[in-house]
């Protein structure tokens, strides 16, 4: 099993997340993250480190939230690692509560 972000980090990219990576599995897009699933070794470490919730194990994500799974998947063969912490986007804090968010997705 893999871990996948989800909708809450879309327009946000809070990165605590990949601080604590052992594998350095994260991807970065322009305004979102995801996670590569075949270097993650399930090792639950990222969930607690995101400020929005947004990484779920694969069979835990919300039913409306299924297609992040094939997008993490797909975007993480396109977008290159993420290794060190960053700011998050400057307006993250008004995205974060913003639900639905698949279609401001950037590539």
């Amino acid at each position: 099993m893999t871990y996948v972000v989800t909708d809450a980090c879309v327009k946000c990219k809070y990165t605590d997340c990949v601080d604590v990576c052992p594998v350095d599995c994260f991807r970065e897009g322009p305004n979102f993250l995801v996670i590569d699933p075949d270097e993650c070794i399930d090792c639950t470490l990222c969930v607690a480190e995101c400020p929005v919730e947004a990484i779920y194990a694969e069979d835990d994500v919300p039913a409306d939230q299924q297609s992040y799974i094939a997008l993490n998947a797909e975007l993480a063969k396109q977008w290159k690692p993420i290794v060190e912490r960053k700011d998050p986007l400057p307006d993250a804090d008004e995205w974060a509560k913003v639900k639905g968010k698949a279609n401001e997705i950037e590539r």
